[in-house]
C-alpha cells in the first residue's frame, strides 16, 4: 500500500503489519512470535458494525429496524468489504503464507474481507473511535448508495410519496389506528389515506414500523411492488 490509500498514519506502525498479518503467514514463522491479524479483525468488526449503524439510522430516518439491518448487512458484507480492500490495495500488502499464497489466498474475497476489519481494529487502537469512524466514513456513504440503488432496501414510505405527488390532486396522511399489547411488546396498526380515504393498513413494532407496512401494503394495491 501506498499508506496514502489509507489516509492514516498510524504512530504505532506494528499494529498495521499485524492487521496485514494472515494466521498462515505467522504459524510459518512461530519461532519470531509474530501475531496475526485476527484478535484485530474481531476488534474491527464490532467497529463497523456501530459506525455502519449509526449512519444509516440518521440518514434514513423513516426506515424500519428490518430495513435498517438488510441495508447494513448489505454495506458490511463479505462482498463489499472485498471491493474496498482491493480499492485500498491491500491485497498488495497481505503477508501470507507460502501455502495460501500459492492457494490464491491474495485475491480470497474472506481473506481480504477481513483485512479491512483487522485494518478498522488497527486504527481504533492506534487513533480511538473518531479515527476509525473517519476512516469508515471514507468509503461506507458511496457503498450504502449502491446498495440503496440496488434496491438492497426499500424506504416504501418515500416510494409511495413519489407516485402520490406526481398527481396533485392527490393527498396522502397517516393516521394511527390501534395499539395492543403490553407495554414491552406492543404492536401499532397505522391507516395510509389516500384522498382522505382509507387506503391500506400495516403492523409493526412502532409507528414508524407501521407506517412503512401501511405504505409497502399501499404499493402493493398499486400493483407497484410483488
Amino acid at each position: 500500500m501506498k499508506k496514502q490509500n489509507i489516509d492514516y498514519i498510524f504512530a504505532n506502525e506494528s499494529l498495521f503489519f499485524t492487521a496485514m498479518t494472515h494466521s498462515s503467514y505467522a504459524n510459518e514463522h512461530r519461532d519470531t512470535h509474530m501475531q496475526h491479524n485476527e484478535r484485530l479483525e474481531f476488534l474491527g468488526d464490532s467497529i463497523l458494525g456501530l459506525v455502519s449503524a449509526d449512519y444509516v439510522y440518521h440518514r434514513f430516518a423513516s426506515l424500519p429496524e428490518g430495513e435498517l439491518t438488510k441495508l447494513r448487512a448489505a454495506v458490511v458484507c463479505e462482498k463489499t468489504l472485498y471491493e474496498v480492500a482491493v480499492e485500498l490495495g491491500l491485497d498488495e500488502e497481505l503477508l501470507l503464507g507460502h501455502g495460501e499464497e500459492m492457494g490464491g489466498g491474495r485475491k480470497r474475497p474472506s481473506i481480504l474481507a477481513d483485512s479491512v476489519e483487522a485494518l478498522i481494529g488497527a486504527i481504533y487502537l492506534d487513533g480511538g473511535l473518531e479515527a476509525a469512524r473517519t476512516f469508515i466514513m471514507r468509503w461506507l456513504p458511496g457503498k450504502v448508495d449502491l446498495a440503496e440503488h440496488g434496491r438492497a432496501f426499500k424506504d416504501y414510505k418515500t416510494a409511495l410519496q413519489e407516485i402520490v405527488q406526481k398527481n396533485r390532486q392527490e393527498t396522502l396522511a397517516y393516521r394511527l389506528a390501534g395499539e395492543s399489547g403490553p407495554d414491552h411488546d406492543k404492536r401499532f396498526t397505522v391507516h395510509v389515506l389516500l384522498n382522505s380515504n382509507v387506503f391500506a393498513k400495516g403492523t409493526g413494532r412502532s409507528k414508524k414500523d407501521a407506517e412503512q407496512m401501511a405504505a409497502k401494503a399501499a404499493l402493493e394495491l398499486m400493483g407497484m411492488i410483488d
